[in-house]
């Protein structure tokens, strides 16, 4: 037996309409059907999935707040790193480069969920 394949990560969010601005708009991740009833969206990323799942009143709190990308996370690739932090930045999200001297960087999305950026 072996693992073949990583299918879908879940992420707590409170507001929808936020979430969507972050993950549809700005990131620009394309929105999948999703035959489940309570609230959420599916994004699609190659074979990849995120799911992100409504869970209000929900508080995200980090444990390491200097360095993000020591505290849960996921990492994104993108073919352009700068013009994705610009986008960010513009939009009035954090970004905070990866120390280890790798073309990376991390942001929070409205709650404060942290994800890694890879240029790939």
């Amino acid at each position: 037996m072996k693992i073949t394949n990583c299918l879908h990560t879940a992420i707590l969010i409170s507001d929808l309409g936020k979430a969507e601005k972050f993950y549809g708009k700005i990131l620009g991740l394309e929105k999948v059907d999703r035959p489940l009833k309570y609230p959420g969206i599916w994004y699609q990323i190659g074979e990849y999935q995120i799911h992100l799942m409504v869970h209000p009143g929900l508080q995200i709190s980090l444990a390491n707040e200097e360095k993000w990308g020591r505290n849960p996370h996921f990492a994104l690739g993108t073919d352009n790193l700068n013009e994705l932090i610009g986008r960010l930045q513009s939009h009035g999200h954090p970004v905070q480069m990866s120390q280890s001297g790798r073309a990376a960087c991390f942001t929070k999305d409205f709650d404060g969920n942290v994800i890694e950026i890879n240029q790939v």
